[in-house]
């Protein structure tokens, strides 16, 4: 996302809103690969066609390598692999309705509308429906990071915030509704299972005591502060990265890093996990924003297992946006699926 964003996004739902006047697009319905041929391969040219202008004859019914160019361009830009194949998740993307597409580009253009970012040479941007984590230096992205986003039940918010420090082999402080929906029951079940993950018992002096102590069946054991040791098996991995808010949420590492593999990646309970973090922390950590880490310095420091907290002497915002279509400064309009279903409503994330 660029300070520009919003005024392309906007376009782009003035263009899409004509093409739904004009009656959107044709639907495909149908698998399609090179050597595909007939009628369905002429309408997937006039359904590519309706959004994408360099695609010439609209009418041949046979394949050819115009068309498998103009398929994988459709893929980029709906965050999809570059295939070249209309089946699965394309197939799908293709056949929905362009009145869909309109409002998805109306609805985040007008949350765009509200924010009031302060942009500058530096920052951090996550647009959620992406799963994806930005660093922008003049106003290019220079690094991309995928990242495990909050599912449908534990949304992760819209939020603007400011990067303040890097924690290296971060404590967890377990939230009181993961407490009281997740631990008490796990607790109730099997009394041993905070010892096994390492999670110590505090009460309001900031005293240790005994889980076995504590009557999980009452309310009263979320007013117990439950904190995970740091290193091997933590939620957050070996870097948080610290950006007080109002949501209390971070971005941070994870011992579950196999999920970025995944495609569907809504899977946090709001907090952003992010792929090579270690990279993204060397990136804060280079020096402009005042201390300066290297990668080999920063995984020397998770390896010795001590605890750090790295503040910086000039913050850098971030950004957490709910965009489930937008253009680009190139005019390139993308989209992601609505997952929090926000566009139906005209919400946001933080609902």
């Amino acid at each position: 996302m660029q300070p520009q964003t919003f005024f392309t996004t906007s376009n782009a739902s003035e263009r899409y809103a004509r093409i739904v006047d004009l009656g959107g697009w044709p639907t495909v319905g149908v698998p399609l690969k090179p050597g595909s041929k007939g009628p369905a391969v002429a309408t997937l040219r006039r359904r590519l066609a309706a959004e994408d202008d360099t695609l010439g004859n609209t009418t041949k019914p046979t394949w050819d390598p115009e068309l498998t160019a103009a398929v994988k361009r459709f893929q980029f830009r709906m965050g999809l692999k570059q295939t070249g194949v209309v089946a699965g998740a394309t197939l799908k993307a293709l056949d929905v309705p362009a009145t869909v597409r309109f409002r998805q580009l109306a609805s985040s253009a007008q949350r765009l509308a509200g924010l009031d970012f302060p942009f500058g040479d530096r920052y951090i941007v996550v647009n959620i429906p992406s799963t994806a984590v930005d660093t922008v230096e003049n106003d290019r992205v220079v690094r991309r990071y995928a990242a495990i986003v909050g599912d449908p039940e534990h949304h992760s918010p819209e939020v603007q915030a400011k990067v303040v420090a890097v924690n290296i082999n971060p404590t967890w402080t377990v939230p009181a509704s993961i407490i009281k929906n997740e631990i008490a029951p796990h607790m109730l079940r099997d009394p041993s299972y905070l010892t096994r993950q390492r999670i110590r018992v505090l009460n309001n002096k900031g005293e240790e005591i005994n889980p076995r102590s504590v009557d999980w069946s009452s309310e009263r054991a979320v007013n117990y502060t439950l904190r995970q040791d740091s290193g091997a098996g933590n939620s957050l991995g070996s870097i948080r990265i610290s950006m007080p808010n109002p949501h209390s949420v971070y971005m941070h590492d994870t011992p579950s890093r196999n999920l970025f593999a995944n495609d569907y990646r809504f899977l946090s309970h709001g907090c952003v996990r992010v792929q090579g973090v270690v990279d993204l922390a060397a990136w804060i950590l280079d020096g402009a924003s005042g201390p300066q880490l290297s990668k080999e310095e920063i995984n020397a420091k998770i390896a010795s297992g001590e605890r750090e907290e790295v503040k910086l002497s000039r913050i850098v915002p971030v950004v957490w946006v709910y965009m489930t279509g937008w253009a680009s400064a190139d005019g390139i309009v993308h989209f992601r699926d609505d997952v929090y279903h926000l566009d139906e409503v005209g919400g946001d994330a933080g609902q």
